[in-house]
């Protein structure tokens, strides 16, 4: 399991956006949508915090929270597509971070649907970012899975890394990880103000 949590951030990491190709047509936007999440840190760092938590968490919530995430922020996409307005998107996004790397540093252990209606609201603010950023010639669906994708892909890498709470250092490294994202929401926060 190590190995495959530890081939999982490597291949994350190693990871670099094929540039050769625009974001028309389908391939074109699921290529832009999968890179959309990728390239905000603070996307990122929120993304892995709902892996954690969830992991953190462990059953069922390892299962429902990178379920809910991705399920609401669609939905997010949807409304930032169709050109809804939603007030504070990037201090919601900020503020995503903060709050989900404190749950994962804190050991917070709120019952499972107070976990995943926090995960949701959140979702909104991430999914609407991604929605309003639909490059004009992409594909809107073909845009949405792959910004999906990644998400789910980030839950993963939090989830991979949040099994080490089977061991007693390990519960430390992933609540250091949270405390790591929680600070990193804090100075994108202050990037803010």
């Amino acid at each position: 399991m190590k190995r495959f949590a530890a081939t999982i951030l490597f291949s994350l990491a190693a990871a670099s956006p094929a540039l050769a190709h625009t974001a028309e047509g389908l391939g074109g936007g699921v290529a832009s949508g999968f890179m959309h999440p990728l390239l905000g840190a603070d996307h990122i760092a929120a993304m892995l915090a709902v892996g954690l938590w969830g992991a953190f968490l462990g059953a069922p919530a390892i299962f429902i929270l990178p379920i809910v995430f991705p399920l609401v922020m669609a939905l997010g996409g949807v409304l930032g597509i169709l050109g809804v307005p939603l007030p504070g998107i990037e201090l919601g996004i900020a503020i995503s971070a903060v709050v989900l790397g404190l749950m994962v540093a804190l050991a917070a252990k709120p019952h499972l649907w107070i976990a995943a209606l926090l995960v949701g609201v959140f979702a909104i603010f991430h999914g609407h970012a991604h929605g309003t950023e639909l490059p004009g010639e992409a594909n809107a669906l073909a845009y949405a899975i792959g910004f999906v994708i990644a998400t789910g892909l980030l839950h993963l890498a939090g989830i991979a890394f949040g099994l080490l709470t089977q061991y007693p250092n390990g519960r430390l490294a992933v609540r250091a990880a949270g405390g790591a994202i929680a600070l990193a929401g804090l100075v994108f926060l202050g990037r803010l103000i």
